[in-house]
């Protein structure tokens, strides 16, 4: 058995998105606190409050980051990359945290109506903090789809959440003054808050599913079984195909089926061959192999139960005839 990993030196480090995500938290804080402080919009209040979500989901995605490019250690031999999970499930426990608080304000104030003022100004600020929340959103989902990274997809997804929250009140309010019903403000925070919630439990059932090792997605393991299927040629063939992702970093195991003959070096230089195709088309995939006669009635008993099919449903098809 033979496995090829990436070097930790190579892993990319990711924490220089979270600092922007800090900074940009922080200001968006400001601008909108004002806001709130200048209009006494429930709406608004509520958009300063999810700012101060992202700022605590920001910190906790910056230790995230700072813990999964850690080297491998004596205590964490295959390194710490599923701490990606636990800052994206913290960041959808927030969203949560910043729902409710949106939705008991709106409830107090529909209650307890009360007219807003200096709404001109609160919805500039507001614009203002929304554009630097997008842009930032779009900075982080962008990195988060390139380095694989689920804390910056999940921090992107909370700020663009903040994006349409904003929008949301900056609805509300516009339409509290044109219409001059109070109401409509919290009603449309009420709203919003409803909304967010569904962003949570993606970026919760997205953590949880990581954590349990979910599979690589079907057009990853579709370059794997292609690569497996043009090798397998009568004398060599595969089976028992596994796959999982861990943060930025995706794994498999397989079995290679060799003729009985071959000497543990013509195995071996096969198996590099095979496992720097495979890491060529999917560079940070990390290869485990296990080496097994390929007429030996055993070398078919250990397929484990949940495979990916590589020749088709049936991975014993290929078995030899027995003598």
């Amino acid at each position: 058995m033979t496995t090829t990993t990436r070097p930790a030196s190579e892993r990319v480090d990711l924490t220089r998105f979270a600092w922007l995500s800090i900074a940009a938290a922080i200001l968006t804080i400001s601008l909108k606190a004002g806001a709130w402080v200048m209009t006494g919009s429930v709406g608004l209040l509520s958009d300063a409050a999810e700012s101060v979500v992202n700022l605590v989901a920001a910190v906790v995605a910056l230790i995230a980051l700072r813990v999964a490019i850690r080297p491998a250690t004596e205590r964490f031999l295959y390194g710490r990359a599923k701490a990606e999970y636990f800052s994206a499930a913290v960041e959808g426990v927030m969203i949560f945290v910043a729902a409710a608080v949106i939705l008991v304000s709106a409830v107090e104030r529909f209650i307890h109506p009360r007219p807003i003022e200096n709404v001109g100004w609160g919805l500039a600020i507001s614009v203002v903090a929304s554009l630097v929340n997008g842009g930032v959103a779009l900075v982080l989902l962008r990195a988060g789809r390139t380095h694989r990274s689920i804390t910056l997809r999940a921090d992107g997804k909370h700020l663009m959440t903040d994006v349409v929250t904003s929008a949301g009140v900056l609805v509300g309010v516009a339409l509290v003054v044109i219409t001059g019903w109070d109401r409509l403000d919290p009603v449309v925070a009420f709203l919003v808050g409803v909304n967010i919630i569904v962003t949570g439990v993606g970026l919760i059932s997205e953590s949880v599913s990581g954590l349990l090792d979910k599979a690589l997605p079907e057009e990853e393991n579709e370059v794997i079984t292609e690569i497996l299927r043009r090798r397998t040629d009568g004398t060599v063939t595969f089976h028992g195909l596994q796959t999982r992702e861990a943060g930025q970093e995706r794994y498999m195991n397989v079995h290679v089926l060799v003729p009985d003959e071959w000497t543990v070096k013509q195995g071996h230089d096969y198996i590099e061959e095979l496992e720097t195709e495979l890491m060529t088309a999917l560079p940070s995939l990390r290869v485990l192999t296990h080496l097994e006669p390929i007429s030996d009635p055993a070398s078919y008993e250990d397929i484990p139960e949940a495979h990916v099919p590589i020749h088709g449903d049936d991975e014993t098809a290929l078995r030899p005839p027995q003598a």
